[in-house]
Parts: structure tokens; sequence; C-alpha cells
């Protein structure tokens, strides 16, 4: 089981492998950390490679029909689509 802590760390270090984010850059996003249409890395190619990633260290499946913008909006929505998933 994974607490909303240890999912935020996870996605903290899959957005710095995926988009090559600095990683003293990337320990500063909190919960209310904007994503997508703030970080110019996180484009709409990287949110493919992103979902595949996420998929890989969670373990498991994202349906297309699952993912909206508001998903990207901050790393504490991501982080909590991705307890969703978990059934966390």
């Amino acid at each position: 089981m994974h607490d909303s802590d240890t999912i935020e760390d996870h996605l903290r270090a899959i957005l710095r492998d995926v988009l090559g984010l600095d990683a003293d850059r990337v320990q500063g996003f909190d919960s209310s950390t904007a994503l997508f249409g703030s970080l110019p890395e996180l484009d709409s190619m990287a949110v493919a490679t992103l979902l595949t990633e996420i998929e890989d260290r969670f373990c498991i499946v994202i349906d297309d029909e699952d993912v909206d913008g508001e998903i990207f909006e901050t790393l504490g929505s991501l982080a909590a689509f991705v307890a969703s998933k978990l059934g966390a």
C-alpha cells in the first residue's frame, strides 16, 4: 500500500527521470506544484511517456478514458489519480 507522501516521492522521481529535470528542483515540488502548462518540459509527447512510466513503476493500467487534463494540473492531482488506481 502506498501513502500519498510515498506516491508523491515516486512521482517526483518519475518526473525527474522522464522530463530530465534537476533533482533539487523536483525535490521542491509539493502537492500544489502546477505541472501541465507550467513545466515547459511536460508537453503532450512527454505525457504519453510519463503515463507509461507511471504504469510500469506502480504496476497499474491507465486506460485512455481515465486520462484528462485535470490529472496533470498539480503534483497532488496526479498523486490522487495514482492513489485511486491503486485503490488507496
